[in-house]
């Protein structure tokens, strides 16, 4: 007889938590930057994790769109430990957590990463829409971490240039470029949605089929 699967709950979680699933089981290690709006995940009591979404580290989010600051967000972490509910399900849960406290949105937005092996199969299997692949960004990498160029930026004095900083502050920093990102939109009305349709591509189809199980079980 097959066991039971576990209540899923999603609800609003502290700081403290979230600091901690980030940095225990996101390959980042790090909370993202800008406003957090924070979902914990729980299967009945036991804590999995997060699903934060936020705004803040790019203003213009929304604004391709013709949309505010404050009706469009990114989904910017799923930080999961093991867990019984498949990604997908508990994304659409953390979701649904958002579009009930915050009327006024009208689109998530979500990048999907390929150096980290990632496709997006998690945004294919719940019908979010593919735009195509961002322009390669400029990187840092900081004894063994990646850094974006905008959390430098973010950092550095005003008399100095990005340049001059990354020098000064890390010797051994190297300037890399990503390789772009798959990015996906989940519209949250009717109307967005139609507004968006005609900017739909086909879902990138590299080993889509073995990264989807990586992705939906949290691998």
């Amino acid at each position: 007889m097959a066991e039971a699967m576990p209540e899923l709950k999603c609800a609003w979680v502290s700081s403290e938590a979230t600091k901690y699933a980030c940095t225990h089981w996101h390959y980042s290690k790090c909370l993202p930057a800008g406003k957090l709006f924070k979902v914990g995940v729980w299967e009945d009591s036991r804590f999995v994790g997060v699903v934060i979404f936020s705004r803040g580290a790019n203003n213009n989010i929304g604004k391709p769109f013709g949309l505010e600051q404050t009706e469009c967000v990114e989904l910017t972490r799923i930080a999961l430990r093991d867990h019984r509910h498949f990604v997908s399900e508990i994304m659409m849960q953390a979701l649904r957590k958002l579009k009930e406290t915050n009327p006024g949105l009208r689109l998530v937005v979500s990048y999907a990463d390929p150096e980290q092996g990632h496709v997006g199969g998690i945004y294919q299997a719940t019908n979010w829409i593919y735009t195509g692949t961002t322009l390669p960004q400029r990187l840092y990498l900081i004894n063994g971490r990646l850094y974006h160029a905008r959390a430098i930026q973010s950092r550095k004095p005003k008399n100095m240039t990005e340049s001059q900083f990354v020098k000064l502050r890390w010797k051994n920093a190297k300037r890399v470029m990503d390789m772009g990102k798959y990015k996906y939109l989940m519209p949250l009305d009717r109307k967005m949605r139609k507004q968006i349709a005609p900017l739909a591509k086909p879902y990138p189809k590299k080993v889509v089929e073995d990264a989807q199980v990586k992705e939906e079980r949290g691998g």
